[in-house]
């Protein structure tokens, strides 16, 4: 149950959106930049690649109170949702041996992948460090950073023991990345609802619309590795099949294209009939289509909800840059 108790107090100062996000900013580097001599190096090069902060973002979006206030507690929350970001990040490009991250050298590449191993787990307790470091500690169990930590580790290792599964279903894909994408999304989403101090029927809504838009997040990326360039996406493109990972876009194009399976099977299939059978399909299209269900499912949402106009209009830019309809 969600503990409904007031959560602020009287000499709690509460911040705007604009300020709350540059201390999200500040933590964040601080956190980063005071890190022990022996691993600072390779954490400082990590602050040199700046995300969009679009989960910190959802956070404080989602904390704000009726008059636009967010407590600092969600500040430490939303930078700590950050850095569990980044570090499943340096995962990742280990995991999938990338060169490049946001325009940038990735860890791994620049000094190896047992350091960016390391320095992943090192983000990782760093970011619960930060979680645990807020007042009122009592007021916000329900924000249960080590149980969604926990959905995104299972989510990568659900993905990684159907690497090269030619038989992987639409239900079996959208489960890998609720666990490895949204589950993120929708951490965020029910922490700022938590931080807010909704109703426990109000915080179980934004808790499904951060997991629609963290669906919505990943599909867009399975589309992104077939539409974009390098220069475009700022990471390696065209390549998610290489690293043994099926897509939507994929899933379609196997279970509509003739011998598509058995080409794949004889390790005779190439990238150039991997995108000739996923237009074939119609696989993008197709992704995308389930992009538009889940963002109506999202407006739905967000039209239930109490909301002034300023919050519901910095929640459906939210989902529309998900969406990549801003």
């Amino acid at each position: 149950m969600i503990n409904n108790k007031k959560k602020i107090k009287d000499n709690t100062k509460l911040v705007k959106f604009d300020e709350a996000l540059e201390l999200v900013r500040s933590e964040v580097d601080n956190s980063l930049s005071a890190s022990p001599l022996i691993i600072r190096g390779y954490t400082k090069h990590l602050t040199e690649s700046k995300g969009k902060f679009i989960r910190a973002v959802s956070v404080l979006i989602c904390a704000e109170d009726k008059d636009g206030l967010i407590h600092p507690n969600a500040i430490k929350v939303a930078a700590s949702i950050e850095i569990l970001h980044l570090a499943t990040l340096v995962h990742d490009d280990v995991i999938d041996n990338a060169d490049l991250r946001r325009g940038d050298v990735t860890l791994q590449k620049k000094y190896g992948r047992k350091t960016a191993v390391i320095c992943g787990d090192y983000l990782f307790c760093v970011a619960l460090n930060l979680a645990t470091n807020i007042t009122d500690k009592e007021d916000y169990l329900d924000v249960d950073m080590p149980n969604y930590m926990g959905k995104i580790c299972l989510g990568e290792l659900n993905q990684h023991l159907n690497n090269g599964n030619l038989n992987l279903s639409m239900y079996q894909y959208l489960k890998i990345i609720s666990g490895k994408t949204a589950a993120l999304f929708e951490a965020s989403f029910f922490a700022g609802a938590i931080f807010a101090g909704c109703k426990e029927a109000e915080c179980k809504k934004y808790k499904q619309l951060g997991h629609y838009i963290g669906m919505i997040f990943q599909l867009i990326d399975d589309c992104i590795d077939f539409e974009n360039t390098v220069d475009e996406a700022k990471k390696p493109v065209q390549s998610d099949y290489e690293q043994g990972v099926i897509t939507l876009p994929l899933i379609k194009a196997f279970e509509d294209v003739t011998d598509l399976k058995e080409k794949a099977s004889s390790e005779q299939m190439t990238r150039k009939d991997i995108n000739e059978a996923v237009a074939k399909a119609g696989g993008l299209s197709f992704t995308h289509r389930l992009v538009k269900k889940y963002h109506s499912k999202s407006m739905k949402i967000i039209k239930e909800l109490e909301l002034t106009e300023n919050k519901k209009a910095n929640l459906i830019e939210i989902l529309n840059k998900a969406s990549h309809l801003s």
